[in-house]
């Protein structure tokens, strides 16, 4: 059975392989009879065409040399994660997994993962870029006289990219794809968004709506005299501050990555911190997901240890919610939210990280919350006025330096 299995898998990857041969043919005689400008490529698209090129040119001269085909990719699991104690961030181990075309359980990922590369390829060779939904659209198709696709779902193709990121050890903006934005900034800098200068306090109520791409070709910081960046976990709690004018009156920038914040966010936070120095505090809710996004600001993301250098931000402090604002605000038990057993379990496993196992002021801040058996948000303190969070709250844990490291 399973050998019959694996002859009808190579019968669908020849096909397959006719088929993107053919259309491949057809594209070139188009291209041939229609003249195109041509592309100024960058050295970082040279480099990473390169890479791309040399990933095929493995799998082939593998094939030739009749071996099955496969491809090393790194992995990405808590195994291969180790946390550097010197630099304080998330690192990736060297394990690697073989991911082969004629293993009946991987032949599918494989032949994903050479599409991705192809496709990146393409964009890159054109000029181009999309978005990582508009490369899922760009590539899925039926494969042969099948009806099977290359990918069923969005989230089929999303980790494929991630791993030929770190297989081609090139970052997704060298791949010339992009996410969807999702965050803001609003503040008195000067940037210069793909040549053209703005100010992020005159672009309207909402702010600078952060791109996915933010290296420095791309944005360049300005003036400024703010002295600090004030991350706060959602939009809703970014609207309070934007109204309340926080952002006047204490001289800084805010920024909001709608819960989890994307790389564009991350990316950005980093740079504004290394190149302008500027301290980042974030507000953020008492619960398991509120310190896991502090722990993706400060250290890295295990996911994605192989971007920490660019992303991962040591000196960032958590400003709150604490466990013990319940007490030390006079909250009242309305505001409650019981905590679930997947709360506690994940609450533990955050304090089991290397990162935090070792500073008693966590371990206190995540016992303090399990022995309350409930968890608070930051809204929770407009139950005692509209902007408590902006005249009260924030203001005094900037004059007490009440943070967590």
């Amino acid at each position: 059975m399973a050998k019959r299995k694996v002859k009808r898998i190579k019968k669908v990857v020849k096909r397959s392989v006719r088929e993107s041969v053919s259309k491949a043919a057809v594209s070139k005689n188009a291209a041939s009879k229609k003249e195109t400008p041509p592309v100024n490529l960058t050295q970082k698209d040279k480099k990473t065409l390169t890479s791309i090129v040399g990933l095929a040119d493995s799998v082939a001269k593998t094939a030739k040399g009749g071996r099955a085909p496969n491809v090393d990719i790194p992995s990405r699991s808590l195994s291969n994660v180790r946390f550097n104690k010197t630099q304080k961030i998330v690192e990736m181990g060297g394990n690697k997994n073989k991911r082969e075309l004629f293993n009946l359980s991987q032949a599918k990922s494989f032949m994903q993962t050479v599409l991705v590369g192809s496709g990146c390829k393409k964009l890159i060779e054109q000029g181009k870029t999309t978005s990582i939904r508009g490369l899922y659209y760009m590539l899925k198709h039926k494969i042969g006289q099948t009806k099977e696709n290359t990918f069923e779902e969005q989230s089929d193709c999303d980790p494929i990219i991630e791993d030929v990121e770190v297989t081609l050890d090139s970052l997704r903006e060298e791949l010339h794809l992009y996410a969807s934005n999702r965050g803001n900034m609003m503040g008195d800098i000067t940037l210069i968004d793909n040549g053209v200068e703005l100010n992020c306090s005159r672009v309207g109520r909402n702010g600078y709506s952060i791109p996915s791409i933010v290296e420095p070709e791309m944005v360049q910081f300005g003036k400024t005299k703010a002295k600090f960046i004030l991350h706060v976990e959602k939009d809703t709690v970014f609207s309070r501050f934007v109204e309340d004018e926080f952002w006047k009156k204490h001289n800084c920038l805010l920024t909001h990555g709608s819960g989890q914040p994307p790389r564009g966010v991350r990316r950005l936070l980093n740079r504004m911190h290394k190149e302008l120095k500027l301290p980042i505090y974030c507000l953020l809710d008492n619960d398991p997901w509120g310190y896991y996004i502090y722990s993706v600001i400060k250290q890295g993301s295990i996911n994605l240890a192989y971007e920490s250098q660019r992303m991962a931000i040591p000196a960032a402090r958590f400003m709150g919610l604490r466990s013990k604002d319940y007490d030390r605000c006079g909250l009242s038990s309305s505001v409650q939210i019981k905590l679930s057993d997947t709360d506690k379990k994940r609450a533990k496993q955050i304090a089991s990280y290397p990162w935090f196992e070792n500073k008693k002021p966590w371990q206190k801040e995540i016992d303090i919350m399990i022995s309350n058996d409930f968890k608070l948000e930051v809204e929770a303190l407009i139950s005692l006025d509209i902007s408590y969070v902006t005249e009260e709250y924030v203001p005094t844990r900037l004059q007490d330096r009440d943070f967590l490291d």
